[in-house]
C-alpha cells in the first residue's frame, strides 16, 4: 500500500513522490470533485462564449474564449500533474486544494464579464488564488523530497513570477492588456519545462491518461447539458420540436461519436516520456476547449432555428463545425506520430475533418456532422479489426470481436 494511502484523511504527513510505476492507481475521490468545480467555469465560458456569438461579436468571442479558457485549462492541468507526482491526501493537501477551487469558481463568476466587457479582473484574482495554493503545494514538496528539491523550487519561483506579472498587467493601460497576455502565457508554458530540467517528477501515465480522460468525459457531459437548455428555452418559446429536431439528433450524435472517438485510442502508451507528457499535456488546451465549444456552437444554432441571434447560416453553422473538425484533429495528433502514417488507413481521419469543414457551407450542417462522425467511427472501427484479423488468422477464423479501435 502506497504512503499517501495508507491513511487516507490524515492530519499530516511528509509530501514524498508517489513512484511512477505504483499499481492500480486511480484517480481519487477529491480529485474528482475538483474536476466537478472546474466544470462550473467551463460552463460560464461556453455560456459567455454562445451570448457573444449568436450576437455576431465573432472575433472578440473567440479571442476572448480561448483567453479565458486558458487560465481553466492552466491551472486545472498544473494540479493534475502535481496530483500524480505528490498526492499526499492530507489536511494540508486538501485545504489546499479547496483554495483552488474557490478560486476556480471566483474564476467562473467573471467568466461572462471577460467576454462580453473585456474585463479581466475577477478572473485574474481567481486566477491567482489557484496559483498561489501551488506554489505552496510546490514548497511542501521541496521541503519532503531532496531528490527533487531543485525541480519544486523552480515550479514554485516560476509560478510566484508570473502571478505578479498577472496581476501587474491588470494596472497597465488597456493596449498593453492583449500582448501582455500573450507574454505571460508563454511564461506560464515555458515554467515547466524549465523547472523540470534538473529531476523529473513522478508523474503517472495511466493515472494522468484516466484524469484527461476524466475531464474529457466531464466536459462532454456540459456540452450535453448546454444543448438541453438551449432546446429547453427553445420549447419554451414559440418553436416546436420539429423546427429543432434535426439539430437535436445531429448535436447528440456528434457528442457521442466525439466520445467514442476520444476513448476508443489507448492513451498511457502515448505518456512515455517528458517530451510526449508535454505535447499530450498541452494539446489537450483544444481538445478541452473545442469540447466545450461544441455545446455552444450547438446551442447558437438552435438559437438562429427559432429566429434569435444576429449572425448568418454560414457562421451559425461554422460555431458547430469548427470545433468538431478541431476535436478530431487534436484526437488523431495525439494518438498518432508522423512516422506511423503509412498508409491510406491513417488518413481516415483528416479526411473527416475536411468533410465536417466542407459542411460549413451546406444545409443542415449540424445533422450532416453528425452522420460524418458516426461513419469516421464505424471506418475507424472497421479498420481496426480488418488489422486485427490480419495480424491474427486465428482471430479472423473465429469471427473475432470488435474490441477498442485504436486508429
Amino acid at each position: 500500500m502506497s504512503q499517501s494511502q495508507s491513511t487516507v484523511g490524515g492530519w499530516h504527513r511528509p509530501m514524498v513522490a508517489r513512484l511512477s510505476s505504483e499499481e492500480h492507481r486511480a484517480a481519487t475521490a477529491l480529485e474528482l470533485f475538483f474536476d466537478l468545480c472546474f466544470v462550473t467555469a467551463v460552463a460560464q465560458a461556453a455560456t459567455a462564449f454562445e451570448h457573444e456569438l449568436a450576437e455576431g461579436h465573432i472575433a472578440d468571442g473567440v479571442l476572448g474564449y480561448a483567453m479565458v479558457f486558458f487560465a481553466i485549462w492552466w491551472a486545472w492541468m498544473n494540479f493534475t500533474w502535481f496530483a500524480s507526482a505528490y498526492d499526499t491526501d492530507d489536511v494540508p493537501y486538501r485545504l489546499l486544494t479547496l483554495v483552488q477551487i474557490t478560486g476556480a469558481l471566483i474564476l467562473a463568476a467573471g467568466a461572462a464579464d471577460a467576454l462580453q466587457h473585456d474585463d479581466f479582473t475577477v478572473i485574474t484574482w481567481g486566477y491567482v488564488v489557484m496559483r498561489l495554493a501551488m506554489v505552496t503545494q510546490w514548497l511542501r514538496a521541496a521541503r519532503s523530497d531532496p531528490e527533487r528539491r531543485s525541480s519544486c523550487l523552480r515550479y514554485a519561483v516560476g509560478i510566484l513570477v508570473v502571478q505578479i506579472g498577472w496581476v501587474a498587467r491588470l494596472a497597465l493601460p488597456e493596449d498593453w492588456g492583449l500582448p501582455l497576455f500573450a507574454v505571460l502565457v508563454l511564461a506560464e508554458i515555458a515554467v515547466p519545462v524549465w523547472a523540470e530540467a534538473p529531476a523529473r517528477t513522478t508523474w503517472h501515465p495511466h493515472h494522468i491518461a484516466e484524469r484527461y480522460g476524466l475531464f474529457t468525459l466531464i466536459v462532454l457531459g456540459e456540452t450535453i447539458t448546454a444543448s438541453t437548455v438551449a432546446v429547453r428555452a427553445a420549447l419554451d418559446g414559440e418553436a416546436s420540436f420539429g423546427d429543432i429536431a434535426t439539430l437535436v439528433v445531429g448535436g447528440v450524435l456528434t457528442v457521442f461519436a466525439l466520445w467514442w472517438l476520444y476513448f476508443a485510442q489507448n492513451a498511457p502508451r502515448r505518456l512515455t516520456g517528458f517530451k510526449a507528457a508535454i505535447l499530450w499535456g498541452y494539446g489537450h488546451y483544444a481538445v478541452f476547449a473545442s469540447a466545450a465549444a461544441v455545446g455552444a456552437g450547438l446551442a447558437v444554432n438552435v438559437a438562429h432555428a427559432t429566429g434569435h441571434g444576429h449572425i448568418s447560416d454560414r457562421a451559425a453553422a461554422a460555431a458547430f463545425t469548427i470545433p468538431v473538425a478541431v476535436f478530431i484533429t487534436l484526437v488523431w495528433l495525439l494518438h498518432h506520430r508522423a512516422q506511423e502514417l503509412r498508409s491510406r488507413n491513417d488518413l481516415i481521419h483528416p479526411v473527416a475533418v475536411l468533410a465536417v469543414l466542407a459542411l460549413t457551407f451546406a444545409p443542415g450542417a449540424v445533422l450532416a456532422t453528425g452522420i460524418v462522425a458516426a461513419a469516421l467511427v464505424a471506418t475507424t472501427l472497421l479498420v481496426a479489426t480488418r488489422a486485427r484479423r490480419a495480424a491474427d488468422p486465428a482471430e479472423a477464423g473465429a469471427g473475432g470481436e470488435t474490441g477498442r479501435a485504436d486508429g
